[in-house]
């Protein structure tokens, strides 16, 4: 395991000293949704009721322009290949390098929810739910991301085609996450069942992404 954390804290010392992925998906979060009012109209009530989709759809696009990142980097500059030469296996490697882009985009994608919730008219009630439901839903993003990245890396237009491969397989984890959060607003016994099957979508994704991103990373190298 100390080359699991050795490696995270690596990725995640890289991911503070460039900055720039995540102030794209950033700035990206905040362009989306502060564009959606304006394209919607004056009409509180229909942003009240559709706040819940428009964060959650805004921050799978924000977090899809950060996925290359994941091994685009260690890819250019050779570093893919003695990780997967050295003992730590390939396996852990992706998961450590999956684990370091949900922290580093994920989770601050998912606290930014609720500032951006304002825009949107969001129910002051609902800001613990959607950051909860953001936490609980975005490792699965961020996991199987990883593995649309090692299928794609050092394709050419390889930004669309991660896009085509993972958006739908983010498709359960959007359809749980908005239903947990509308489900609660209409009553509290309606959050549970959404929220659970989104964690289970997570844990699953974390325990079997990382198989899938070694093996496509294996079949790129060979």
């Amino acid at each position: 395991m100390n080359g699991f954390m050795t490696l995270l804290k690596r990725d995640l010392a890289l991911a503070v000293r460039e900055g720039g992925a995540l102030g794209t998906a950033l700035g990206f979060y905040l362009i989306v949704v502060a564009l959606m009012p304006l394209g919607l109209g004056p009409d509180l009530n229909l942003l009240t009721r559709i706040a819940p989709g428009i964060l959650w759809v805004a921050l799978l696009l924000a977090a899809l322009l950060s996925l290359p990142r994941i091994f685009e980097a260690d890819h250019d500059d050779g570093s893919l290949d003695i990780l997967a030469l050295g003992g730590l296996p390939l396996e852990l490697a992706a998961a450590a390098k999956s684990l370091a882009h949900w922290i580093s985009t994920g989770i601050p994608l998912a606290l930014m929810a609720p500032v951006l919730g304002i825009l949107l008219n969001l129910e002051a009630r609902a800001y613990p739910l959607v950051v909860a439901t953001m936490l609980a839903g975005t490792p699965a993003i961020s996991f199987l991301g990883s593995i649309g990245a090692a299928l794609t890396l050092n394709a050419k237009r390889g930004g669309l085609l991660l896009a085509l491969l993972v958006l739908p397989l983010y498709v359960p984890t959007l359809i749980f996450g908005i239903s947990a959060i509308s489900s609660a607003m209409l009553s509290p016994d309606g959050f549970a069942a959404s929220f659970l099957i989104l964690s289970a979508i997570s844990l699953v994704s974390v325990a079997l992404a990382p198989f899938a991103a070694a093996a496509a990373l294996r079949a790129h190298m060979q």
